[in-house]
């Protein structure tokens, strides 16, 4: 090699070295494919959350050991949102712009996926969404993989109102001070109306996030329900439900007496609540840790297993799944289903691609993505607490049944289309 030769060779070398070469991070990064994950880890929804951010790190994990998708890894982007509103968007606009993420995986509340929305649609981005919500929402670039009302609070009132679940004629209505808790409670009383339950025989309360004196509320329920046969609707979010559920047990206030059913409460917020005093009390999802099929069986051996290789505060000692946890895997294993199919990462070919999508889940069915209107067909259930924390199903559907996102019980939702703007019937 001559003289010129050998300067060249040593300033390639050099320039190698020093990380001159701009296209080697971007060569790497080209080998994943970047997800966002977007929960609060702190703040008053962390309680919730984090869990959910540990069971995307084991999904994204296990497909990873299976050769990922598409022959490339996943690479997991996590942020921490702090169960602040605002900074969801702003955390959205990081992850889609900054990060280049494929997809997002995130949000509990309706106030942080409607925080999220507009930037998700804005720039075209992909949002999984895995919690029951309010309904009257849909959007080409979210999939709901929780409950819409009539997968979880319509037949849980449905149910409190019947023989077995206690024949009760007098509501509560309690719920943490936002969109989806006021929104859920507008459907229900217009249902309880339609039931012929009279505006006095209702009583809708609300209290701020991160509410801790529940005293005064469960007081004024005992003197509500000396009316008649009552229950309570619990729609209160994060980790007011600790207190809550002290206070009913403090108060003496038994299942038999007055059932309180919840929408947000599961295995994981019972963690630090002495279960003794509530059994009996409901809780209505479209899973339980406790069903018993061999898929489910798979899904807990598999996340006890990670817990303790993790050292997961919390999970380690006592592994626990629940329903946003379960919805959360099968968003990210229908999104992977979705990408393969598509041969490509693309946002809207991967929507193309999400319709129709089948995934055999631990609930103990085999669940579709609507081919319209991006929700999940889900089974409902109705536990029991029991001492133990966990719950005794006292209430199945059949199958999984389809989710309305336009209430029947809104006037004016009839006449709303079944699939979102923008994307063709």
């Amino acid at each position: 090699m001559n003289r010129r030769g050998n300067l060249k060779a040593v300033a390639v070398a050099a320039a190698v070295a020093s990380g001159a070469f701009a296209f080697a991070p971007q060569a790497f990064a080209q080998d994943t494919i970047k997800v966002g994950i977007l929960h609060s880890l702190s703040g008053t929804m962390a309680i919730s959350e984090t869990a959910l951010k540990d069971m995307a790190l084991m999904t994204i994990e296990d497909i990873n050991k299976h050769g990922g998708v598409m022959g490339k890894q996943l690479e997991p982007v996590v942020v921490d949102p702090a169960s602040n509103w605002p900074l969801f968007a702003e955390k959205t606009k990081q992850l889609l712009g900054q990060d280049k993420v494929a997809v997002i995986f995130g949000c509990w509340t309706s106030v942080s996926r409607k925080s999220v929305l507009p930037v998700v649609e804005e720039m075209n981005g992909l949002l999984f969404y895995p919690v029951q919500y309010e309904g009257e929402e849909l959007s080409k670039n979210v999939f709901y993989t929780g409950a819409a009302p009539n997968q979880q609070a319509i037949p849980a009132v449905d149910y409190l109102m019947s023989r077995e679940g206690g024949g009760a004629r007098r509501f509560v209505l309690l719920g943490t001070d936002y969109v989806y808790p006021r929104t859920t409670n507008k459907i229900l009383r217009a249902f309880l109306h339609s039931k012929g339950v009279k505006d006095s025989d209702i009583d809708e309360k609300y209290t701020p996030f991160g509410h801790s004196d529940y005293q005064t509320i469960v007081a004024d329920i005992k003197k509500f329900s000396q009316g008649g046969k009552t229950a309570v609707i619990s729609t209160i979010n994060g980790d007011s439900n600790v207190p809550f559920y002290k206070e009913l047990g403090n108060a003496g206030l038994k299942a038999k007496d007055v059932p309180v059913v919840a929408f947000s409460v599961g295995e994981e917020e019972l963690r630090g609540v002495d279960a003794k005093p509530l059994v009996g009390h409901l809780a209505a999802w479209n899973y339980f840790m406790s069903l018993k099929n061999p898929t489910n069986a798979a899904f807990i051996q598999q996340w006890s297993e990670y817990a303790k290789a993790k050292k997961l505060p919390g999970q380690a000692d006592k592994p626990l799944t629940n329903d946003p946890m379960e919805a959360t895997w099968i968003g990210i294993h229908m999104w992977k289903q979705a990408v393969e199919k598509a041969k490509s990462t693309g946002t809207d070919k991967v929507i193309a691609a999400m319709a129709g999508q089948t995934f055999k889940a631990p609930d103990g069915f085999t669940v579709e993505m609507d081919p319209k209107n991006h929700h999940l067909h889900k089974p409902v259930f109705i536990g029991e607490i029991r001492g133990d924390g966990q719950f005794s199903v006292v209430w199945r559907t059949p199958a999984p049944i389809k989710a309305q996102p336009w209430s029947p019980f809104i006037e004016g939702d009839d006449k709303k289309p079944d699939y979102p703007a923008g994307k063709s019937s």
